[in-house]
């Protein structure tokens, strides 16, 4: 039997308002999101969605992360463009290997159900 632990997040960030210090310049929120720059920008990666009942709404993967997941708040093709103003906690775990990464999201999106995927699902 082939034992898969969820990988814990590297990276944690959660809508919230930006308290500006004297000189420092207003950063852009995005949907409620200002803390895009923590995600690691060259690397690869599973990002999860929550919203504020820590219930998970979609879980996805990308070789660029700040990128990919900035492009979920920001295209018209996204899987949760409807659900947006749902998400309320990104969460990031880094990995590296391609074949990880797929693993990875198939195990999730179906050991805890995410909402909002529709592909790589086999609980329904």
């Amino acid at each position: 039997m082939i034992k898969i632990e969820i990988p814990k997040p590297d990276v944690t960030i959660v809508q919230r308002n930006q308290i500006r210090q004297e000189n420092e310049p207003e950063i852009p929120s995005i949907h409620g999101f200002i803390d895009f720059h923590l995600i690691p920008r060259d690397k690869g990666g599973i990002f999860m969605f929550y919203n504020k009942q820590d219930e998970l709404l979609f879980v996805g993967k990308a070789r660029k992360l700040r990128q990919r997941v900035k492009k979920h708040f920001e295209d018209q093709v996204s899987p949760i463009k409807l659900h947006r103003d749902e998400v309320y906690k990104i969460e990031i775990a880094l990995v590296e290997e391609p074949m990880e990464r797929e693993i990875y999201e198939t195990y999730i999106i179906n050991k805890l159900q995410a909402k909002y995927n529709i592909d790589k699902v086999f609980y329904k």
